[in-house]
């Protein structure tokens, strides 16, 4: 397991074993209340510390991180909100996220909420991971469990999955396109062989400084090299589906040395260009709302001010940093067809794909981007495909991917130190405009 994922379980741990089940619901914004919603889904009630009782509430979940501390369980609730943080079954562990069993999971939160806690509306805070699981999970709600079952996906679902109670609305922050496309942009096209980590082709290499790379600071790579890449890291994709695809029909078929799965471990897959060139997916391609540090919103195109990733190049060569999945939960939330890794992906050969989502969700979504990070083109072309009649987008200036102030991207101290207010001020106004009473 991944040296990251053992920080996330001590941090649930810890989280567990200073929250106590008999705190009462009137200071649990200060002391959040575990929930036990089934043996393996549990939950942090976060109520606010005074004033009235709540009448709307937030669930946040991440598809496999630990949820219970985000950074929105207090930021929500203090704002008077209810907010059930939910960790489902595969919390801290991506091997165990074949995707289609979170819905299932993430219905028991939402059930506590209506029927529990007896809200008026219950909106759904999807971020990064957790933008496609809960809009996959409001796509569903919405539209029932046959989306899930289109045979184009590599892995549907089944009787697994049945209809869920839909929630009122929807606010992402740096949503991400999908797990999956996420991974196409992250391997390493230079892989000559998944038996052979070290065998790479150096024209195709990410960490050459003849094509590109510059260990200290901003890499730029030229448009050929960038088209050749994005072209390359689709074929590796492709032939890692093709594998898993083959390996699951033998499983089906009672043929395969094991009856149910298999390890599926993807080396060198941190090699995202969009870590290292800001030419790459960090600008908006019509002017949009920009939520200024002093709290003024403008309408300009929209460049992030991210810093590049200059620790990819280990993490990439590493084991710890490889992705450890089985034959299942590669195809279930990893795995996408392609022809191009930025621009041309099939959304509708993955369920984890929150563009695919969005164009089945109609309730109100609002869409905010960290302006410190990468995902500020693939957020605007979701807001764009998104056919809910009441949708919003906007990003906050300098934020960065965990909603905090980019620090490091600062020119003067404290440029960007209102991003967290700033944010959960504007989703406040946003949600209490539609669904305050």
């Amino acid at each position: 397991m991944k040296a990251r994922a053992l920080v996330r379980m001590l941090a649930a741990a810890l989280l567990l074993a200073t929250i106590s089940p008999l705190t009462s619901t009137a200071d649990a914004q200060s002391n959040p209340r575990f929930i036990r919603l089934a043996s393996k889904v549990k939950g942090a009630l976060y109520m606010p510390d005074s004033g009235p009782a709540p009448k709307i509430g937030f669930m946040v979940m991440h598809e496999d991180s630990n949820f219970l501390v985000h950074l929105a369980c207090t930021e929500f609730s203090k704002r008077g909100y209810a907010v059930l943080c939910v960790n489902g079954r595969s919390d801290n562990n991506e091997a165990l996220d074949t995707w289609n069993e979170l819905i299932p999971d993430a219905a028991l939160g939402m059930k506590y909420l209506r029927e529990e806690l007896k809200l008026e509306k219950v909106v759904l805070f999807a971020h990064s991971g957790g933008a496609p699981l809960l809009s996959f999970y409001q796509a569903l709600a919405e539209t029932g469990p046959e989306l899930c079952k289109d045979p184009r996906r590599l892995l549907p679902c089944g009787d697994e999955v049945k209809p869920v109670p839909k929630a009122d609305g929807v606010v992402f922050f740096d949503a991400h396109p999908g797990t999956a496309i996420n991974l196409l942009r992250s391997l390493d096209a230079s892989v000559l062989s998944e038996d052979d980590p070290k065998g790479i082709n150096p024209a195709l290499d990410p960490y050459s400084e003849a094509n590109g790379y510059n260990p200290k600071s901003m890499s730029k790579y030229s448009e050929e090299f960038k088209s050749r890449y994005f072209k390359a890291q689709s074929d590796r994709m492709n032939k890692l589906v093709d594998s898993a695809v083959e390996k699951r029909k033998q499983i089906l078929a009672g043929t395969y040395k094991f009856p149910d799965d298999d390890t599926f471990v993807i080396t060198r897959s941190n090699a995202r260009l969009m870590d290292l060139d800001s030419s790459i997916g960090m600008t908006t391609v019509k002017p949009r709302k920009l939520l200024k540090n002093d709290g003024t919103i403008s309408e300009q195109i929209i460049s992030s001010v991210k810093t590049p990733n200059l620790k990819l190049k280990e993490a990439n060569s590493s084991f710890g940093d490889s992705k450890q999945l089985t034959v299942m939960s590669f195809l279930g939330t990893r795995a996408v067809r392609s022809k191009h890794a930025m621009d041309d992906y099939d959304i509708q050969s993955n369920s984890n794909t929150t563009e695919l989502s969005l164009q089945n969700i109609r309730v109100p979504i609002l869409i905010m981007s960290a302006g410190a990070h990468y995902f500020l083109r693939d957020d605007e072309k979701m807001f764009d495909s998104a056919v809910s009649p009441d949708k919003d987008y906007a990003v906050t200036e300098g934020a960065m991917h965990g909603v905090v102030p980019c620090k490091p991207c600062e020119k003067t101290p404290g440029q960007y130190s209102n991003s967290v207010k700033n944010t959960f001020d504007y989703m406040k106004a946003w949600v209490d405009k539609r669904f305050a009473p």
